[in-house]
Parts: structure tokens; sequence; C-alpha cells
């Protein structure tokens, strides 16, 4: 059965991520992939949404990805796992971005200005416009990659520690925080800040084997209004001590403040929702639908804008933050709508079979 409450967390999650990519573009902060500041402002006030979502929105994702990876595994075996996963997750991060995300690639390098510092040669352009195209599917790339080592886990734990972990209490998840900032020091890519295979792996797998249990949940539901003031006073002490600093980076993205907050909101978001969010109409069923399509796309239109309008400094900045974020959805909706109707495409960059299942996954 399907759980309202994590489709309603997912695409509004998506929502916030468009939203954060649009200033994320335009930041002040020194958070390197976009364009930069265009405004005369001293200090960019509004970019402390930045510090109020980032620590939390992908770990929120990873987490709901576990706990449906477990209701989808329920039905289905570990070889249809495998083979939906690869499909939905592998395929668009692999040839997707060969016959449509390089797209993104060129346009990335634009901003950076990349064309104007040299020639590349013509054998070795389009490899460069597919490396840099990866954009936000690097949240695609570890998804696969967390749900094959997942498989294997399986097969050695037999179900052992999920069936022990529906005895989770209130007291074991805030010990968990100490496993979150743990796992936040491990597995971090040098360079590129947002791979992070530490700190998603063990959240991912937290969904799974935790988060999956109804008794979980219940505990997260009646703990959901003080877990939300814990992560207020954990988002205030973290904007307070880190506005103006790099926050996707180490130290800052490795500290106390930022994986506890992460954590505490992530904690509070799922049981508030499991509590308030269990309900689905006509609204929520179609922003589900096209959750998936929103984030594969919706960079890609910020990003355009970005180009076109931004670099220029010939258009005033709250026109070119309006626009951006028109953009963002525009192209999110209406690439996601066309793509999904031609034949490979619909396969290559979205990962839409022909099966359609109706378990989470």
């Amino acid at each position: 059965m399907r759980k309202p409450y994590l489709d309603n967390i997912r695409w509004m999650t998506v929502v916030l991520v468009v939203v954060y990519h649009v200033f994320y573009m335009y930041n002040a902060e020194g958070v390197l992939g976009g364009l930069g500041k265009i405004t005369k402002l001293d200090v960019q006030y509004y970019d402390l949404y930045l510090y109020l979502v980032y620590p939390w929105l992908m770990m929120l994702l990873f987490l709901v990805s576990g706990i449906c990876a477990r209701s989808y595994l329920e039905h289905h075996t570990d070889r249809e796992f495998i083979k939906a996963r690869s499909r939905k997750l592998l395929v668009p991060s692999t040839v997707g971005l060969c016959v449509f995300q390089f797209i993104q690639g060129y346009i990335s390098m634009s901003l950076g200005g990349a064309f104007r510092t040299g020639d590349y040669p013509v054998a070795l352009l389009y490899p460069i416009l597919v490396l840099s195209g990866t954009g936000v599917l690097w949240y695609v790339q570890l998804l696969w990659l967390f749900s094959m080592v997942l498989v294997l886990i399986r097969k050695v734990e037999k179900d052992r520690l999920w069936n022990a972990s529906a005895r989770t209490t209130m007291a074991a998840i805030l010990l968990m925080t100490a496993l979150i900032w743990g796992a936040a020091q491990m597995l971090n890519m040098p360079v590129v800040v947002v791979y992070r295979f530490g700190l998603y792996g063990v959240v991912f797998l937290l969904g799974y084997f935790v988060f999956s249990h109804d008794e979980v949940t219940e505990v997260l539901k009646k703990w959901a209004v003080p877990l939300a003031a814990a992560a207020v006073l954990w988002g205030i002490a973290f904007c307070v001590n880190c506005f103006g600093e790099n926050y996707a980076e180490a130290p800052i993205n490795r500290s106390l403040p930022f994986t506890a907050y992460g954590w505490f909101a992530c904690l509070a978001i799922l049981g508030g929702m499991a509590k308030y969010g269990d309900f689905e109409n006509g609204v929520t069923r179609w922003m589900g639908k096209r959750s998936f399509g929103l984030y594969i796309f919706h960079y890609l239109g910020i990003s355009f804008t970005a180009l076109m309008l931004g670099k220029s400094g010939n258009v005033p900045p709250l026109m070119v933050y309006s626009l951006s974020l028109a953009a963002g959805f525009a192209a999110g909706y209406i690439l996601n709508g066309v793509i999904s109707k031609i034949p490979f495409f619909r396969w290559a960059v979205l990962g839409i079979g022909k099966e359609k299942n109706s378990v989470q996954g």
C-alpha cells in the first residue's frame, strides 16, 4: 500500500529544491557552481534560505528513498528491485547524460566562462559536456549505488536487523545524531562536495532498516512537535554561527550544528507529515507523479535563464530571480510532459518503462 505522506514529502521537497537552486545560482556566500552575486547589496540576507534548507533537503530525500525501498522490496524480489532501480536511476544518469543532459553541461560551462579560456579538442568536447551535465543527477547516481549495496546487505542480514529495528525508541533515535555526525566525516568527495557517500548512505540505510517500520513512525508522530522545536533551535544556532560562510564545504558541512539541524529537521518533517500530511487529492497526486521530472529538468531552466539574462547584468536582479524561478518550474513540467511521450527518450532521460508499479519504489 502507498503511504501518501511519503509522496507528499517528496514532491514538496523537490519544490523547495527548485527554490533553493534559484537562490544558489546567485548566492553571495562563495558557494561555487552557479553564476554568483548579481546584486549590489553588501549582504544578501535572503540567502538565509540556503542555510535554512540545505542541511536537510537531500538528507530527507535519501531517508524517504530508504523507506520506499523497503516498501517496494516487500512486494518484489531483489532481481525486480535491481531491474526497476537500474531503469529508473542508472539509465537516466548514464544514457540520459549522453543523449540529453550534455545540454546542461554546455550551459554550465558557458556560465563559468569555460569557452573563453581556450579551445577544446573536438574529440574531448563532447565527453566534457557529458560529465559537466551531471548536475542534479548526482542524487540519482548515489541512490542507485546505495540501492545496489542494499541488495548485498539483505543477502547477509536476512531481515534480522530490520526486525530488531521495529523496537527502536525515541532515545535511540536521538542517539542517532552522533551516528549522523560521524557519517558526515567519512567518504566525502574532495572536489565535488555533493557526493557524500558516508552521510547519505547511512541516512538511506536508516530509512530502510529503522524508519520503514510503522511502530517507529508512531514514535515520530508522538514526538513531532518537540522534534520540530529542537530542529528550530539547532537551525537558529547553525544560521547564526555560519551565515556568510560556505555552508556546502568542510568544515561547515561536517559540523555538529549542520548535521544535528539536518537530522532533527528530517525527523520532525517525517513525524509531522505522517501525522498531519497523510492524505491525497487531485493536486497531491498531480504533483507526486511529476516530482521526478521536475527534479530532473528544473535546473536546466534556471541555468539557461541565468546565462541569457543574469550574466549580462542588464536585467534588474528581481526580474532575473523571478524569471529563473518561473523557468525552473516551466522547464520541469514542460520537458517532463514532452519527453515522457517520446519513445526511447522517455526511457533514456526519465527511466520510464512499459510496466507500471503500484508500490512505492
